[in-house]
C-alpha cells in the first residue's frame, strides 16, 4: 500500500493547491507514506488525485461532450457509425469490461484515505471538507458502477487483493444507493458552501445536485423497471424519489448564489456552451479549465464546425415546442420540415441555437486571417470525410465556439460538469413523479428555464393535447416535464441515462430507424455523388442505416438483456458468488 501511494501521488495530474487550473496540473512532490498524514495540505494533495474521475474528452475525432448523445447511443443523435450497444451487439467479456480488479483501483484509494485522514495533525473543522470530498468520489465512483452493472458489492474499506471480502456476493443496487445518500448527507454537512469553498471544489451545492441526480435516477429506474429482472422487489423508487425532491428543492431555495445564467439575444443560450472562461458563471456549478500550456487543451472545434460524424434525430427536433407552447402536431406556426430554416421557424428558440440553420447568423468560424468575414453557414458538411460529416443533415451548433484559433489544433473553450438547470429539472421530474407538481412548482424550475429563452410558461391544469405524446402511457404532465428536460439539456449526454432509468427502450429504440433532414432541400446545392452517400426513407428523410444490413429493421436492442452490461467470465469463474446480469 505505501508502494501503492507513491505511485499514485507521483501521477496525480493535479495541483497540491486549490487555484482554479489544479485540475490539470502535477503535486509538486512525491511523499512517501511514513511521512505522510501530517497536514491539511497532505490531505488536500491527496484528495486532488480524486478530481481525475471526472471526464476529460479531448480526443482526436471528437467534438467533446456535444457527441455524447450519440457515442453513448441515444433517440437525440446519431454518429456515421451505428452504435452496436442499443443495436443488441454486446458480447460477455472473457475479462476486463469494467469489472477486473483493477477497475477498482480508484476506489481503493478513495477508502485508503478515508482510513487514514485522522492521522493529521490538524482540527477536524480543518479536515472535513477533505472527507466531504471523498466521500462525494466515493459516490461519483459507485455511481457509474451501479449504472453499468446494477448490483455490486459494497466496498468501504482499502482492501488488498487477497481480502476475502472482496469475495463478496452483489449486494441489491438499492442497498447501494442506500450506502451513497448516507455518504453524501455526510459530504453535505462537511463540505463548505459556494461562498466559502475554495474555487473550482467540490461544495456542499455540488454534492447536493449529484444526490438529487443519484436519487432520481434510482427512483424512476426501480419505479420503471419494477416487475422484471432489473427492478428491485418490493420497492416502487418513491423513497428515492421523494429524496430527489427534497434535496433538489433545498438547493432551489437556499440562496447558494447559484441561479440560471440570462441568455439574452438570439444567441445567448448558444453562447452559454461555448464559453473559455466560467468562473464568474452563476450557472455553471463546476466546470475544467483547459489550457494549451498547462493541459494541451482538445480538439473540438476541429470538428463542431462540420458535424463531427454526428447528428441530431429528427425525433429529436421534432420534440420542440413552437413559440406558442404547442407542439408541432397541433400548431399553426409548425413550417415543416422542407428546409432548416422553415423547421425553426417559429419554434422554441433554442432549437435554433442548438442546430445549424442557413438564416446569416450562424458563424462557422470567424476572426479569421487577414480580417476575411466571418464564414456563415450555409449547408451541411456532406463533402467532409466520413469521420467528419454530419450523420443526419442536422448538425450541431450547440457548443461550437466559431474563432478560428479554436479551431486552428487545440481549443480551451470550458468544459461544463455541473450546471444549476440540472437541478430545476430534477425537481421538476420528481415532483411529477410522485404526483405532487403543482403551479407553484413549474414556476420554481421550468417556467424558469422557458422565460430565458423567452417560451410561454407551462400551465399545470391546462397542457397542450399532443396527439402524438412521446411517452402515451404516461401523462400530459410527465411527458411535458420529460420535454423540457430532453430540450434544455439537449446534446449534453444525459439521454443514454434517461432513456435506461425509464425502461424506455421498448418504446423509443427496438425497432427504430434514426431518421434526419429532408435531403431534396439541398439537391442544387451538393454534387449528387455526395447526396448519394445519405440514404433516405419514403420520405424523403435521411435514414442513414437504411443501407447497412445489421439495421435495416431499426435497433436490435434486447430489452430482457440490455439495460446492464455484462460481467466478464473470468470473475465468474474466480468468485462463484458473483452472478451475471440479467438475460447474458
Amino acid at each position: 500500500m505505501k508502494k501503492y501511494l507513491m505511485l499514485m501521488l507521483a501521477c496525480a495530474g493535479l495541483l497540491a493547491g486549490c487555484q482554479e487550473d489544479f485540475l490539470d496540473r502535477a503535486p509538486e512532490t512525491n511523499i512517501s507514506d511514513a511521512e505522510y498524514w501530517k497536514t491539511a495540505n497532505d490531505l488536500q494533495l491527496y484528495v486532488n488525485n480524486f478530481y481525475t474521475a471526472f471526464p476529460n474528452p479531448i480526443g482526436i475525432y471528437s467534438p467533446g461532450v456535444w457527441g455524447s448523445d450519440a457515442d453513448e447511443g441515444s433517440d437525440n443523435m446519431i454518429y456515421t457509425g451505428y452504435n452496436a450497444a442499443l443495436n443488441g451487439e454486446r458480447v460477455i467479456p472473457s475479462s476486463g469490461g469494467g469489472w477486473a480488479y483493477g477497475d477498482w483501483s480508484a476506489l481503493r484509494s478513495i477508502n485508503y484515505f478515508l482510513a487514514n485522514y485522522d492521522k493529521a495533525e490538524e482540527s477536524w473543522e480543518t479536515k472535513k471538507r477533505f472527507v466531504g470530498e471523498a466521500l462525494f468520489f466515493r459516490t461519483y465512483f459507485y455511481f457509474s458502477k451501479l449504472k453499468t452493472f446494477g448490483d455490486l458489492p459494497w466496498v468501504n474499506q482499502p482492501l488488498d487483493p487477497t481480502s476475502a471480502e472482496l469475495k463478496n456476493a452483489r449486494l441489491s443496487r438499492a442497498v447501494i444507493v442506500d450506502s451513497l445518500m448516507n455518504d453524501l448527507n455526510k459530504a453535505i454537512d462537511y463540505l463548505p458552501t459556494k461562498s466559502k469553498a475554495s474555487s473550482m471544489r467540490i461544495n456542499k451545492e455540488i454534492a447536493q445536485l449529484f444526490q438529487a441526480r443519484i436519487a432520481l435516477y434510482e427512483g424512476t429506474w426501480e419505479k420503471y423497471h419494477a416487475g422484471t429482472a432489473f427492478g428491485v422487489t418490493g420497492s416502487d423508487g418513491e423513497k428515492f424519489l421523494q429524496k430527489a425532491a427534497q434535496v433538489s428543492e433545498t438547493l432551489i431555495k437556499g440562496n447558494s448564489g447559484y441561479q440560471l445564467q440570462p441568455t439574452p439575444g438570439e444567441d445567448g443560450y448558444w453562447r452559454l456552451f461555448n464559453q473559455i472562461d466560467y468562473s464568474s458563471n452563476t450557472e455553471v456549478m463546476l466546470w475544467r479549465k483547459f489550457d494549451i500550456n498547462l493541459n494541451g487543451g482538445h480538439y473540438w472545434h476541429r470538428y463542431t464546425n462540420t458535424g463531427a460524424g454526428r447528428g441530431m434525430t429528427k425525433d429529436l427536433v421534432d420534440s420542440y415546442l413552437c413559440t406558442d407552447g404547442k407542439p408541432i402536431e397541433i400548431s399553426t406556426l409548425y413550417k415543416g420540415d422542407a428546409t432548416l430554416q422553415t423547421v425553426v421557424a417559429g419554434r422554441d428558440p433554442r432549437l435554433a441555437q442548438t442546430m445549424y440553420v442557413a438564416d446569416g447568423k450562424h458563424i462557422v468560424t470567424n476572426n479569421r486571417p487577414g480580417g476575411a468575414a466571418p464564414a456563415l453557414f450555409e449547408i451541411p458538411s456532406f463533402s467532409a470525410a466520413n469521420e467528419n460529416k454530419p450523420a443526419t443533415g442536422y448538425q450541431v451548433y450547440k457548443g461550437h465556439n466559431p474563432d478560428y484559433n479554436q479551431q486552428l489544433d487545440r481549443g480551451t473553450t470550458g468544459f461544463i460538469l455541473f450546471r444549476y438547470a440540472e437541478a430545476l429539472l430534477i425537481f421538476a421530474e420528481a415532483k411529477a413523479e410522485l404526483g405532487a407538481f403543482s403551479q407553484t412548482d413549474a414556476d420554481l424550475s421550468i417556467n424558469l428555464l422557458r422565460a430565458r429563452v423567452g417560451m410561454p410558461a407551462l400551465k399545470v391544469e391546462a397542457i397542450s393535447n399532443d396527439p402524438k405524446p412521446e411517452f402515451p402511457a404516461l401523462s400530459p404532465l410527465v411527458n411535458e416535464v420529460r420535454r423540457e428536460r430532453r430540450v434544455e439539456l439537449a446534446c449534453e449526454g444525459y439521454r443514454h441515462d434517461d432513456l435506461f432509468r425509464w425502461a424506455a427502450a421498448d418504446e423509443k429504440i427496438v425497432g427504430w430507424k434514426p431518421k434526419g433532414a429532408v435531403l431534396a432541400q439541398w439537391k442544387d446545392l451538393v454534387p449528387a455523388a455526395q447526396l448519394a452517400t445519405y440514404p433516405v426513407d419514403e420520405k424523403g428523410y435521411v435514414e442513414f442505416y437504411k443501407n447497412i444490413s445489421g439495421m435495416s429493421s431499426g435497433y436490435k436492442f434486447n430489452v430482457g438483456r440490455d439495460y446492464l452490461a455484462p460481467l466478464p467470465q473470468d470473475q465468474l469463474v474466480l468468485n462463484p458468488d458473483i452472478k451475471q446480469n440479467p438475460g447474458w
